[in-house]
């Protein structure tokens, strides 16, 4: 595997906020994506952090299936429920808007829930159910996203890669993140592959004979041409239970869709009738539970600290001497990335250099220049 420079955590954070205002992003959203996308480097989940900064947000706001500004219009609200349009502009500012306003409606009611449509990719689920858990309640997110994965005894990519992610307070310095797609390997995580030159493990795509894939450029090709899908987790067909997968995805794509009346399936391609780029219009759903509504905030945060404590003292098997749960190596990663920095791969290396060239941004000095 290639040797990564790292790079200060301040230096990436102030380019990248700079960039995102050269692209026509307002600077206090350009703070919240920035945060968004860093925050999953800083949870080593580095298929959705500066990895996608540049193919994911500034090329889709240079072709156009983007908007730099993000206008919010709230279509309908309750005490205890919303329904935002976030016009196709930056998911992460109308994601983080969503989070603020049920945490205020669940700290007063008990629960909340809303959901957003005409939307745009939201970074990490757990960014969002984290901001729900620092305030001392549970948070719940799904969203769909364009079609890459198969239904069990299917090859067509119908479903999105749709995260279902829980985080949980817990009296331990961390909470109980569950932040994962419900197909075994996403997007993302193959194009890291292809950066790091890496084949993808075998059981994890399927091309449209049925046979397994694992050369990534050959995948992310063939997946662009709907040639190619991921499977869900579980796997390919029913003996190791593909369908538990399969329907976790359908129930993400249902509540993304059907809670704000958008769009679904292959109408989320980001494709046009004539072949064209056009919006995604995706859907997200959030809902915050508030555990002092049932036997208090310490009672919840204690017994879900000494579940997680009894499964990690638990016996180990053979040849492994630790058993972790949910959220926990996200938090030992950032205890170890706090003072080295950002991980940077050569290929994002030459993409930073680049963006630096083009935006004027000569101010900014990287090591590996």
């Amino acid at each position: 595997m290639e040797e990564r420079i790292y790079i200060d955590w301040d230096l990436i954070k102030n380019f990248m906020i700079d960039v995102f205002i050269k692209y026509g992003v307002p600077e206090d959203d350009a703070k919240i994506c920035t945060d968004v996308l860093l925050e999953s480097d800083r949870r080593g989940i580095e298929s959705h952090g500066l990895n996608r900064f540049k193919p994911i947000y500034l090329d889709r706001i240079k072709k156009g299936t983007l908007l730099p500004t993000t206008k919010i219009d709230i279509v309908k609200e309750t005490a205890t429920t919303i329904v935002m349009n976030a016009n196709n502009g930056m998911g992460m500012v109308a994601s983080h808007k969503m989070m603020n306003m049920l945490i205020e409606k669940a700290k007063k009611y008990g629960m909340a829930g809303g959901t957003i449509f005409n939307s745009t990719h939201y970074g990490i689920a757990g960014y969002w159910t984290t901001m729900a858990a620092k305030e001392g309640l549970i948070g719940v997110t799904g969203t769909n996203a364009r079609p890459s994965v198969a239904p069990t005894f299917g090859v067509e990519p119908m479903l999105g890669t749709n995260p279902l992610t829980f985080t949980l307070p817990t009296d331990e310095d961390f909470p109980f993140n569950l932040d994962c797609a419900t197909c075994i390997i996403q997007n993302g995580k193959i194009e890291f592959y292809e950066r790091m030159n890496k084949e993808v493990p075998k059981g994890c795509v399927i091309d449209e004979e049925g046979n397994l894939m694992t050369d990534p450029k050959k995948i992310l090709t063939d997946m662009r041409a709907g040639k190619a899908a991921l499977l869900p987790l579980g796997g390919d067909g029913e003996e190791t239970a593909g369908y538990k997968g399969y329907g976790f995805t359908t129930l993400v794509e249902i509540l993304s869709s059907a809670l704000s009346g958008g769009p679904f399936l292959k109408d989320l391609s980001g494709i046009d009738k004539d072949g064209n780029p056009s919006m995604y219009h995706l859907g997200h759903f959030f809902f915050v539970i508030n555990p002092e509504f049932f036997m208090g905030l310490d009672t919840f945060k204690k017994t879900a600290g000494n579940i997680l404590r009894e499964l990690r003292a638990s016996k180990k098997e053979k040849g492994h001497d630790k058993i972790y749960t949910a959220g926990e190596k996200e938090y030992l990663e950032w205890q170890k990335r706090k003072e080295k920095g950002v991980p940077v791969s050569k290929s994002i290396q030459k993409e930073l250099i680049d963006l630096k060239v083009k935006n004027n941004l000569v101010n900014y000095h990287f090591p590996f220049e």
